[in-house]
């Protein structure tokens, strides 16, 4: 058993995706069957925000415990998830309870718990991990740019909501999760960094996300897609320098571009 941590929090939010929710929570369950061979304590929290299709049938049909807001959100979505993990792990330590997020249109690998949960048993306070748009959403121009301006290994340090770890005491002593409707997520860990956190960037567990031109949430994952991507591909002249990592790096992520 982890020596460190004692119980084990995953935050989903979700806002109408049904055609996707789906197979994020069926992926979800199979990192949490890994995981609970390391920390047996595990609860998943399912965040509808103000959905009017049939995600909440599904989050149900799939075993989670599903919690219901009215927010238009994901930030306050995130933070009604934690607010209820808090509640339900309350006699554990804040310092010893791990908490896992990613978003209802991601599909997390195998290992995406126990990757998290053996950086945290060596001293992490955040994992910030990377992301893989899913390609069949993409056009072939798309596709090379993200090819051109990424290596696989190698962790970039870009903080997404779809892949992140963060140890409770630091999300609390942070401030937590705004009500932001986005960069909720990189807010928090530039608090938590400058508040002397120790964060871990790693690509071995890599999360797989819908690719889609529109997202659910302005300025997010998809405008980069639809409007950075293809033009940041054509201003790299040469290809940068690459940080030595064995599967993941430990250092501030604002020093890799």
């Amino acid at each position: 058993m982890n020596r460190h941590t004692q119980a084990l929090a995953v935050v989903v939010p979700a806002h109408d995706e049904e055609e996707l929710l789906g197979a994020c929570l069926e992926s979800i369950a199979t990192a949490v069957d890994e995981a609970r061979s390391v920390v047996p304590r595990i609860g998943v929290w399912v965040v509808l925000d103000a959905c009017t299709d049939a995600s909440a049938a599904i989050a149900s049909a799939a075993g989670m415990q599903v919690l219901t807001v009215i927010e238009q959100s994901v930030g306050s979505a995130r933070a009604a998830g934690m607010r209820a993990a808090l509640e339900r792990f309350a006699a554990v330590s804040s310092r010893k309870l791990w908490t896992a997020h990613t978003d209802a249109d991601s599909v997390v690998p195998k290992n995406w718990l126990t990757h998290q949960l053996d950086l945290a048993e060596r001293g992490a306070d955040v994992v910030v991990g990377t992301v893989r748009p899913d390609f069949r959403d993409l056009d072939a121009e798309q596709t090379a740019a993200w090819w051109a301006t990424h290596t696989p290994g190698v962790a970039n340090g870009h903080v997404h909501g779809a892949n992140l770890g963060i140890r409770a005491s630091a999300l609390l002593a942070a401030g937590g999760f705004t009500d932001a409707a986005v960069h909720e997520d990189v807010w928090l860990v530039d608090e938590i960094r400058a508040r002397g956190g120790h964060l871990v960037a790693t690509d071995a567990a890599w999360v797989r996300t819908s690719g889609r031109p529109i997202g659910r949430a302005p300025g997010g994952y998809s405008r980069y897609l639809r409007e950075d991507l293809v033009p940041l591909a054509r201003q790299a002249r040469a290809p940068l320098p690459l940080p030595r990592v064995d599967r993941h790096w430990e250092s501030d992520p604002s020093e890799v571009a």
